[in-house]
């Protein structure tokens, strides 16, 4: 179970860094990234690509924390 685990882990690894690499920069700059952030957090909304890779991260994210958090426990 534990190896089951690991080798899902190394995948939901290369699979979060994949679909975070994938993601198109938003702006250039410090400025950029200062204006990108607002416009996100008052509800700009992601079109197309970027929206499925987004929530993508999100999913895998959470899982890759969850299998972690699963390997901590089973290992002690």
């Amino acid at each position: 179970m534990i190896t089951g685990l690991m080798i899902l882990e190394g995948v939901l690894s290369i699979a979060l860094i994949a679909v975070v690499v994938l993601q198109s920069g938003k702006s250039a700059g410090l400025s950029g990234s200062i204006a990108g952030g607002a416009e996100s957090m008052f509800g700009g909304k992601a079109k197309g690509l970027d929206a499925i890779l987004a929530k993508a991260t999100i999913i895998l994210a959470s899982l890759f924390g969850l299998v972690t958090m699963v390997l901590v426990k089973l290992m002690q």
